[in-house]
């Protein structure tokens, strides 16, 4: 299926973010979960810029995208946690960019998971808070060419374990899963937003403000 996709904006803040409306699913985890290469791998091109060195993601990064005949969403590479280097401006910058992106009161998230690291506390954490605050979520395993089929399956087991809930594995290396996770994304996509969203929600169909994540560091 084609699939045909742009970079639109980087944003600090609310006041960056598009003003289109259109659907969004927003990609959070780890610094170094690999977002940015699982978004290249969905979108087939080298649109997401990847980096070796973890936390270098600080704004909220949206790329407009449009699959065979659906209607276009918006991809958003949210900024990594728990990697600060042991600065608290780092963790600060992700709340209050976090707050601000879930804050509207409605949309979409896929929660990524290093298949090789499953149960770490910061990702139990932003899970939990993610449970909370966003209308539609689910857990996604990346990085399982990594790992031998025996260590793949257990590491698997113990993630829906720790997490209540099923995974997907992908890998942005072999392809696996990526179909599967295009279906999950439009899941998503379709179930936060069956509507165009209001631009001035009435004050009964706002969610509370979530609180800040604070997401523990390494």
């Amino acid at each position: 299926m084609k699939v045909t996709a742009e970079f639109v904006t980087s944003a600090a803040g609310a006041a960056g973010f598009p003003g289109d409306r259109l659907p969004e699913v927003a990609l959070v985890g780890r610094s170094n979960v690999g977002k940015s290469s699982l978004i290249n791998a969905l979108l087939r091109r080298r649109i997401a810029r990847t980096s070796g060195a973890p936390g270098k993601t600080r704004l909220a990064n949206f790329y407009r995208v449009t699959r065979g005949s659906a209607p276009p969403l918006y991809l958003v590479d949210l900024p990594g946690y728990g990697y600060a280097r042991g600065k608290r401006d780092a963790t600060a910058e992700f709340d209050a960019l976090t707050l601000d992106y879930f804050g509207r009161g409605d949309g979409a998230a896929i929660l990524l998971i290093d298949c090789r690291h499953p149960g770490l506390e910061n990702d139990r954490v932003a899970w939990q808070w993610l449970r909370a605050a966003v209308p539609s979520i689910a857990l996604v395993a990346t990085k399982t060419d990594k790992l031998a089929r025996g260590e793949r399956i257990r590491a698997l087991r113990e993630i829906e374990s720790v997490f209540e809930d099923s995974v997907l594995p992908v890998s942005a290396v072999t392809g696996e899963g990526l179909d599967e996770l295009w279906k999950l994304i439009d899941n998503l996509a379709n179930s936060s937003y069956p509507h165009p969203r209001p631009s001035s929600p009435s004050r009964d169909s706002r969610r509370r403000k979530p609180t800040a994540v604070h997401p523990p560091k390494k």
